[in-house]
């Protein structure tokens, strides 16, 4: 064969591209923040917290005030929670519509390791967590609310925040992709996040609430968030306080490890 022949079938060769996941996570995670910004999700993540503290403050406040309870402080973290909460909706609802539209589907049959849409996912979710702490912190300062608990006390409320939304939307995440469309996700969301919030110390002190349901109020996952997260915004957070949260957390991230398993599982068939 020619030298010219061989040359030109060599250089004709095709070279084999490098998979570089985290260029693809990049990517990924770039698609899932444009795609949050274009849904206009950024402003229900002001408009959620920000309605929610209207909507409990103006007509509790004065009554709070005769049993000598500064509202503000009282209802802040419920509100920071609801918002944790708007974000772990909004991250379920994006992984059932990755589903749904054949998304999942077409990163399948890429080089790409399965890990890469999960973690993209996760990292949207932050962005979109991070917001809606900012804009829930925004609507409680209007409202009154104030760091109480010094820098520690303070940093120690957000990073309970943080990993309560960060493992909630992992929870969602792993909800998403088994449940097989969007709408039976927002009703496997929607109802427990709505029952568990109203019957839970975030809105009312557990007194308040009739003696026959005060055991679940005062042990359920949201009061014990809310517990630890007003002991931090006063700097009393104690071992005693924290212990509850931590199993709550590690009960999440199990269940969450096992959805996700189970959703993978299910793009894989």
């Amino acid at each position: 064969m020619p030298s010219s022949v061989l040359k030109s079938s060599t250089l004709q060769t095709p070279v084999e591209a490098r998979v570089r996941p985290l260029q693809q996570w990049w990517a990924l995670s770039g698609r899932g923040v444009s795609k949050v910004l274009r849904n206009g999700e950024f402003v229900f993540a002001f408009i959620s917290p920000a309605f929610l503290a209207l909507c409990f403050y103006l007509p509790l406040s004065a009554l709070m005030d005769v049993y000598g309870v500064d509202y503000a402080q009282f209802l802040m973290p419920i509100i920071v929670l609801q918002s944790v909460g708007f974000a772990a909706s909004s991250a379920a609802m994006r992984a059932s519509f990755d589903d749904t539209e054949g998304i999942n589907t077409r990163f399948r049959v890429l080089p790409m390791p399965l890990a890469v849409p999960m973690f993209a996912r996760l990292a949207t979710n932050a962005v979109l967590l991070v917001v809606s702490l900012v804009c829930a912190t925004v609507a409680c300062l209007i409202i009154g609310w104030r760091p109480m608990g010094g820098v520690v006390g303070t940093i120690g409320l957000y990073v309970v925040a943080l990993v309560v939304g960060l493992l909630l939307g992992l929870l969602a995440d792993g909800v998403g992709l088994i449940s097989g469309s969007p709408q039976a996700t927002s009703q496997a969301l929607v109802f427990p996040t709505l029952i568990l919030g109203m019957a839970s110390s975030g809105f009312v002190p557990v007194s308040q609430f009739p003696e026959w349901i005060q055991p679940f109020v005062r042990n359920q996952p949201i009061s014990q968030f809310v517990n630890v997260m007003r002991a931090a915004d006063t700097g009393s957070l104690t071992w005693e306080i924290l212990t509850p949260t931590l199993w709550w957390c590690v009960c999440m991230f199990v269940t969450a490890v096992l959805l996700l398993w189970l959703g993978n599982r299910k793009v894989r068939a």
